[in-house]
């Protein structure tokens, strides 16, 4: 397997995932919930999805707990735009660091392969 396949994959599915969320859930308990990393198992099979959660504590475990009741909803929906064989299973979890040293790390780490990517193609 292409050791950075599950990179891609997990950028691909952070992409997919925000707009779900962002455009297509109309659960009010979602407004402002933004997936900022994505880490997928090397076997595809399982995938954290760290979200940056708005408001106090109350709200923030009432938009996890929609997020975990909507999860079946989006892996159909995430099996249905991508070709893959197998679609993760999807385990949501707050962003501890949401826009701290991690999160520009991720931001640093992702437009260098982005920029590696389009160097390579023709």
């Amino acid at each position: 397997m292409d050791p950075h396949r599950a990179e891609r994959v997990s950028e691909t599915v952070r992409e997919e995932l925000s707009e779900i969320i962002g455009f297509e859930l109309q659960d009010p308990r979602l407004a402002g919930v933004d997936v900022t990393d994505v880490h997928i198992a090397p076997d595809l099979k399982h995938a954290r999805i760290r979200v940056v959660l708005n408001g106090g504590e109350t709200e923030k475990q009432a938009a996890l707990r929609a997020l975990e009741h909507a999860r079946h909803y989006m892996r159909r929906e995430l099996a249905r735009r991508l070709n893959l064989r197998k679609t993760p299973e999807l385990h949501f979890e707050p962003d501890p660091w949401p826009g701290g040293e991690d999160r520009l790390e991720t931001l640093l780490k992702r437009a260098k392969k982005m920029r590696g990517s389009a160097e390579k193609q023709p």
